[in-house]
């Protein structure tokens, strides 16, 4: 899926590239991986693929690496070894995930993860914060009224 645009027009940017898919990998129903628009769009060794997930051009999954349903990957992002993708993550375009992370169920990774990252959240972040944030979310209506009778 490649388009650029001139003068209001959408033109298609030919893709010509490949896809590699390694042993041992399973990819569920209704998968979709684009191939490279010039390279490779390239599936490691182990790598399982749960249903509806989306995989976009020249992305490099490393291996055993895990997605769960809905996962989204955008153009060009790496994704490290061993890492843990859970339900309806979305990887932007170009980002590089280090070897080991974890990234929590419905988290948008919108920059890279160091390896070894335990994410969580839109945007994510490290799990702890996150929980932290969730925590006092459910506690900011008794501040407000604290705060709202001080007067």
């Amino acid at each position: 899926f490649g388009y650029l645009q001139i003068k209001g027009k959408h033109v298609k940017i030919p893709q010509v590239g490949t896809v590699e898919i390694g042993d041992d990998v399973e990819i569920g129903s209704n998968v979709t991986i684009a191939r490279a628009a010039l390279d490779k769009t390239i599936i490691s060794n182990g790598v399982k693929i749960d249903n509806h997930s989306h995989i976009a051009h020249n992305v490099f999954i490393g291996e055993d690496t895990m997605l769960i349903a809905y996962a989204k990957i955008a153009g060009g992002a790496e994704v490290g070894k061993n890492v843990m993708i859970a339900e309806d993550v979305g990887i932007t375009d170009h980002a590089v995930i280090g070897d080991n992370c974890i990234i929590g169920g419905g988290s948008k990774v919108y920059k890279s993860l160091k390896p070894g990252s335990v994410v969580w959240g839109s945007p994510a972040k490290p799990i702890t914060l996150e929980k932290r944030i969730q925590v006092l979310i459910k506690k900011l209506p008794d501040i407000y009224d604290k705060i709202k009778n001080i007067s």
